[in-house]
């Protein structure tokens, strides 16, 4: 069971999915106006569906308020075939998409697979060090430089996936597979904008790196090295 907020302004659709995610027992708020959502703790929900498309405050703004106070898992509603929303959306922190129409169903689906993302549901080293930084997976807190670093699900599980797999040429379908319960699209740049996402976080310069290289033509590597040396 998972607390959900759902912001969107078309009515007809917010009482349809409220209705279809306590039947399948979830707890829901329903809100029309963005602006109340974020009038609270935002904190108090465990996930959050975001319509892109409202009259007095679009999605995308209420995603960068959303990002200012915390990483709640949030999964933005975008129109059909509109690319350049879900590259906005993953730039700002989005974890996930679906562009309507969609079944309930699959929504219900990709919430599950965010949710497991975000309560670290596949876990295995609890700690990895390195000369830049530290991931905790426990926590899934990020530690740059001295100051604590708060990822988003889907910024954690492709860190993970890096750190997993160091000094390795990782191709974008490598990380599609590896990551599976993230909703990849292979034909847009979703995975090279949460790979810019995550640098910036690292504080990783592109042009002079010392943790994710670009390997022109190929994908990513990981280069970072531990604290011992290795």
């Amino acid at each position: 069971m998972a607390n959900v907020a759902i912001i969107d302004d078309d009515r007809k659709m917010g009482d349809l999915l409220k209705k279809y995610l306590e039947e399948n027992n979830h707890s829901v708020a329903y809100f029309v106006d963005p602006k109340r959502f974020l009038g609270q703790k935002v904190d108090r929900y465990d996930i959050a569906i975001l319509d892109i498309l409202m009259p007095e405050m679009d999605g995308f703004a209420v995603l960068k308020e959303i990002r200012k106070r915390s990483a709640v898992p949030v999964i933005m509603l975008t129109a059909k075939g509109d690319v350049y929303d879900r590259i906005v959306g993953l730039e700002l922190g989005a974890d996930d998409y679906l562009p309507k129409p969609f079944e309930p169903r699959e929504l219900l689906a990709r919430m599950d697979a965010v949710l497991r993302r975000a309560r670290g549901g596949t876990l295995r080293q609890e700690q990895f060090e390195y000369d830049v930084f530290t991931l905790d997976t426990q926590s899934m807190k990020l530690h740059v430089e001295g100051e604590d670093v708060t990822l988003t699900g889907a910024e954690f599980e492709l860190l993970l996936c890096f750190c997993e797999n160091p000094f390795r040429v990782m191709t974008r379908d490598v990380i599609m597979e590896q990551t599976k319960s993230i909703s990849w699209e292979s034909y847009d740049r979703s995975v090279d904008v949460l790979v810019s996402r995550l640098r910036k976080k690292l504080k990783d310069d592109p042009g002079d790196s010392r943790i994710i290289r670009t390997v022109w033509g190929e994908g990513y590597m990981f280069i970072a090295r531990k604290k011992d040396g290795k």
